[in-house]
């Protein structure tokens, strides 16, 4: 269903060829809310067994651009599930003690555990990304024997080592990359001006950041190429229409859950017979059941006894009150004589 967004390094990707505004799996805007809806239902009835089960974990990675709509999707499709076993981590601006480290260090603790989801929104591509783009490498503390004309190929491996280090551990990895158009951004960040209750989305980094599209484009094209494998793919979604993109991701996370096939555990015959020997301590702390059951169904049959006997007798008092009706007497027809 997903082979025209799906990216696993098979063949060669090419960002400039993917629409951002295709709608072509549900054009019609309301089946795909529907369809969405119905989705979420079944994502968060997996994501219950998954937790339960705690075989197998799984990372949700978003990437975009500014104003593609992460933080709307992950609510929007993400909302319906526990906060048991699921959590979100945004990855900013790196801080100074991150920086002290490697760049996979911040990312690490966020590792969710068997039975867990983790929502990376921004994640470690950020460093082959806008540092890539903005050559952040080059001002950051590192060995003599560091070349830094190749950090950016290094990292693309040491990403590609980790990923399947993660899935040989149990854990899985699905990217997914928000695919907004220019102009589309454009109105995206018109709208965050001219609404109040959108100024706070907005800031003049973001506007510096767009005047580097480009280099943005080609560097989400090279990291997808570099790190698209069959065990932890790349999913280029459309972003124009933001209940399409909506739609496709919560199709892309049920599909993802299915496949991991998580099941409630099954209860094991010693464990059952624990169960019976716990049963019988439990009732053995609760009232007698003849004692529950019979009390309170006696009282309310007496009661409704009483209360339709009242009603009876008032019934009988009515009637004897109204006097009998005399009988109607007949009237007699008058003859007609002839003469």
């Amino acid at each position: 269903m997903f082979k025209e967004y799906l990216y696993n390094g098979t063949g060669k990707f090419k960002l400039s060829k993917q629409k951002t505004n295709d709608t072509s799996l549900c054009p019609d805007r309301a089946k795909a809310e529907q369809k969405m809806e119905k989705n979420n239902k079944k994502i968060d009835s997996l994501q219950q067994k998954l937790f339960a089960e705690k075989k197998e974990g799984v990372i949700f990675v978003f990437q975009a651009m500014d104003a593609a709509g992460k933080d709307g999707t992950i609510r929007a499709v993400l909302q319906c599930l526990s906060t048991h076993g699921v959590y979100e981590a945004a990855f900013k601006s790196p801080s100074s003690k991150e920086l002290s480290h490697d760049f996979l260090w911040r990312v690490v603790p966020f590792v969710p555990a068997k039975g867990e989801i983790a929502i990376f929104n921004r994640s470690h591509y950020e460093d082959v990304l806008i540092g890539k783009v903005r050559e952040l490498y080059r001002n950051q503390d590192h060995a003599d024997r560091i070349d830094l004309d190749k950090v950016i190929e290094k990292r693309y491996e040491d990403i590609n080592h980790f990923e399947e280090f993660l899935y040989n551990n149990s854990v899985r990895i699905v990217k997914i990359f928000l695919n907004v158009s220019k102009e589309e951004q454009a109105r995206r960040f018109l709208a965050r001006i001219e609404e109040p209750e959108k100024n706070w989305k907005f800031s003049e980094a973001d506007w510096n950041e767009r005047k580097l599209w480009d280099e943005y484009q080609d560097a989400f094209e090279d990291a997808i190429n570099a790190t698209a494998t069959k065990n932890c793919p790349w999913y280029v979604v459309p972003a124009d229409h933001k209940w399409y993109m909506r739609y496709v991701v919560s199709e892309i996370i049920l599909s993802t859950l299915k496949d991991m096939n998580p099941h409630y555990p099954e209860v094991t015959a010693e464990r059952l017979a624990t169960f019976n020997e716990l049963k019988k301590e439990i009732e053995a702390e609760l009232p007698k059941k003849s004692t529950v059951i019979s009390s309170i169904p006696v009282a309310q049959e007496s009661d409704r006894k009483a209360k339709k006997k009242a009603v009876k007798e008032k019934a009988v008092k009515k009637t004897e009150k109204k006097p009998a009706k005399k009988p109607e007497k007949k009237k007699e027809k008058k003859k007609v004589s002839s003469k």
